[in-house]
């Protein structure tokens, strides 16, 4: 074929449909419009937001279900808008393409004061850079192919965000044609120090009598549940997650003992991590919400800590040992253990909101976040998506027993609030079949709420959630003043203003069994606006507030 066989705007397009992404989350602008118009004349589909910032959280939210997302929008105005969504996807390592429609190739070398710029054009790609593992400006057609393909395989490889500028001027024109994608490979392991891994973590676990495993949020992100969960079933030990990682397998998994966060933890987990002769850690990130406000004691000489390219063992560091190998390696090596010797008290016998646990509503009692969640734990269903926003949220729904098959989005290591509405939207449109619940508190969803309407206009059904709490219940547990209040909104009734969906107003266990009873058969987005008392949330939250009112000289 020739060289002139497919535009740079089309080259880019084709490489997004074969890594996976469908559908291109975006904001127009007069720079981004041409690659706009292209979009509408390929496979891929191009959903707009309200804004930029909820582009990038849809995303996110998209990757974390089909494994890659994109969102576009238009330079420095429009890009600079969404920096917190890259931001967040950067710090939970979450493969984003970031394509900005930029002013033309002449317009970078003359520097004209052009409107949405700042007079230094590269700022914007320095910024970027902060937060994306690669980046490029696609300054002709001659070089952006290999370009397009080098930040796109880094992408996959280091599971992060990637920035791509396309200047309005290079969109139309031709380049070669795209050969087939060459995939990252896995970078693989030294060989030698590999087996010196192996051996020595190997020995370790044969001579634990009470061995526990704690696996994380990159066996998620890397996409190691097969070869985590044939290690779980073939050594039979016990195992825990953290926040991060919750749901990486099963939660009706008979070897999963709960979530692990340190002295929020519940007693026997906290006991029996903590009390482990051999702590194998898989894959964790040691963040203040993953190990509870850094309260996790886990003691350094019982410890096999692994992560995508190292491990620890008590104070001996292996480089260039990769994740996948070290478990398939340790899995080989391994014998099924008795689980009557292990100590194993499953979570679906432990968990604080469990499906085993019989749920009967009070009539008019006056909900509680505690009852509402134990509810949950009988609505939610297998192979759902449950996506909780930052706060009651996503404290309560740590100890919400996931049924099978089901996926949970958190932000909990970055935590910005707002974050859940984009996600929502991103993970609804990535698996349109699954049950798709969202828990968000008021405070947040007055951040990002418009969104709701593009779930509407895209004729989603997810079941919402918000819990109405009066205010940054969050905020008021580290610090409670008048900068936690909100203008009260009638948050049920949005469903009408933005054209869609059924809303209800629920202040008792009654009205939520008969807003229940409609989610159950509608086949439509339900707005389902709980009330709750201000200071109404989990110990976890409370202990996580005192904690952090300490940290910032509040207490």
């Amino acid at each position: 074929m020739s060289n002139s066989d497919i535009t740079v705007a089309d080259y880019l397009i084709f490489r997004l449909k074969e890594i996976g992404v469908d559908h291109l989350f975006g904001v127009p602008g007069d720079f981004v419009l041409g690659f706009f118009n292209q979009i509408l004349k390929s496979d891929l589909a191009y959903v707009g937001t309200c804004n930029e910032l909820n582009a990038a959280y849809a995303a996110d939210g998209y990757a974390r279900i089909r494994g890659v997302g994109a969102f576009s929008s238009t330079y420095g105005v429009g890009e600079l808008s969404a920096i917190n969504g890259v931001a967040g996807a950067f710090a939970e390592r979450v493969p984003i393409v970031v394509i900005t429609g930029s002013p033309a190739t002449i317009n970078f070398r003359n520097r004209p004061l052009l409107h949405h710029t700042l007079g230094d054009y590269q700022i914007p790609l320095r910024i970027y850079e902060k937060i994306t593992a690669a980046s490029t400006e696609l300054v002709s057609a001659e070089m952006a192919p290999a370009e397009i393909d080098r930040v796109l395989s880094v992408c996959l490889s280091h599971q992060q965000p990637v920035y791509i500028s396309l200047p309005a001027d290079v969109v139309l024109m031709k380049c070669r044609y795209p050969e087939a994608f060459r995939f990252p490979p896995d970078l693989g392991s030294d060989p030698d120090v590999l087996e010196e891994a192996i051996n020595e973590a190997t020995e370790m676990l044969k001579n634990a009598d009470k061995p526990v495993v704690i696996g994380d949020v990159e066996l998620i992100r890397f996409k190691l549940q097969k070869q985590f969960a044939d290690f779980i079933d073939k050594t039979g030990f016990p195992y825990t997650t953290m926040m991060l990682g919750k749901s990486v397998l099963s939660e009706q998994h008979p070897q999963f003992i709960g979530l692990y966060q340190g002295e929020r933890s519940r007693d026997y987990v906290k006991n029996r991590v903590e009390s482990a002769d051999c702590i194998l850690q898989l894959g964790a990130l040691l963040t203040d919400f993953n190990t509870g406000g850094f309260t996790a004691e886990l003691d350094e000489v019982k410890t096999i800590s692994v992560n995508i390219r190292s491990v620890r063992i008590k104070h001996h560091v292996y480089e260039n040992v990769s994740l996948h190998d070290f478990i398939l390696g340790l899995t080989e090596n391994l014998a099924r253990r008795d689980s009557a010797t292990l100590d194993i008290q499953s979570a679906t016998d432990g968990c604080v909101h469990r499906r085993s646990e019989k749920y009967f509503a009070d009539g008019q009692k006056p909900l509680t976040i505690k009852r509402f969640f134990d509810r949950m734990s009988h609505f939610i269903e297998d192979d759902a998506i449950v996506v909780a926003e930052t706060g009651v949220s996503l404290f309560s729904a740590a100890e919400l027993l996931m049924p099978k098959g089901v996926t949970f989005i958190g932000q909990t290591f970055y935590g910005s609030i707002g974050y859940s509405i984009g996600a929502t939207l991103g993970a609804a449109m990535a698996a349109k079949a699954r049950q798709v619940v969202l828990f968000v508190g008021d405070g947040s969803f007055q951040v990002t709420g418009q969104d709701l309407s593009t779930i509407i206009r895209n004729h989603l059904k997810p079941v919402i959630f918000l819990i109405n709490n009066d205010g940054y219940t969050i905020e008021r547990v580290i610090s409670d003043h008048s900068y936690n209040d909100l203008q009260p909104w009638k948050y049920h009734k949005l469903v009408e203003v933005f054209g869609g969906g059924m809303g209800f107003d629920v202040h008792t266990e009654a009205e939520l069994e008969e807003a229940l009873a409609t989610a159950a058969t509608s086949d439509q987005l339900m707005f389902i606006e709980i009330h709750t008392g201000r200071l109404d949330c989990p110990e976890s939250l409370v202990s996580a507030g005192q904690a952090m009112a300490m940290t910032n000289q509040l207490a």
